[in-house]
């Protein structure tokens, strides 16, 4: 599996689902079903890169407002459901974690934000077709730390200052 059928595989199993990341997560499921186990490690791979590349602070930040605040497990569930939101969401909020204001045609903390069983998708697919676990990915660790430079999401003077236009249209009045 290529970039490119990662992409269509998680844009296509969104729109089926109208966005609801635990539907998604099922549909990702019951199409990776239907690929050979090499091909679900691939797509799990995919997934795996994209989740480390995410864990920086500033989208730590952009997910602490957004979420109104996000632990550990909160940031881990968000960058499940930002790769979700495909390729060009993905991408523009690596590039700029401030153009999700753009980016992000709606957000609703209830609904949004938690992609935690996107995150299992595939390990639950291969688990199916083989009847054990999935197998180590080969990919290096997490990194310790988020990249970038830490700061703090409890201070809205901060979020503001760091990320303008989500504060904007997302943070609190």
């Amino acid at each position: 599996m290529d970039e490119t059928e990662f992409w269509e595989l998680i844009d296509s199993t969104r729109e089926a689902a109208g966005g609801d990341p635990e539907e998604h997560a099922d549909l990702l499921v019951e199409r990776l079903v239907r690929l050979d186990p090499e091909t679900v490690l691939d797509f799990a791979r995919h997934f795996e890169a994209r989740y480390h590349r995410a864990y920086r602070w500033d989208l730590w930040g952009a997910a602490a407002l957004l979420l109104g605040g996000a632990g550990d497990d909160a940031f881990d569930y968000f960058r499940c459901w930002l790769i979700g939101q495909g390729r060009d969401v993905f991408e523009g909020a690596l590039q700029d974690p401030d153009d999700l204001a753009e980016l992000l045609d709606d957000f609703d903390e209830e609904a949004d934000g938690d992609g935690e069983e996107l995150g299992y998708a595939a390990d639950e697919a291969y688990e199916q077709l083989t009847g054990v676990v999935s197998p180590d990915l080969g990919l290096p660790p997490q990194a310790r730390e988020p990249a970038g430079v830490p700061f703090s999401f409890e201070n809205d003077e901060v979020l503001a200052a760091r990320l303008p236009a989500l504060w904007e249209r997302f943070g609190e009045s």
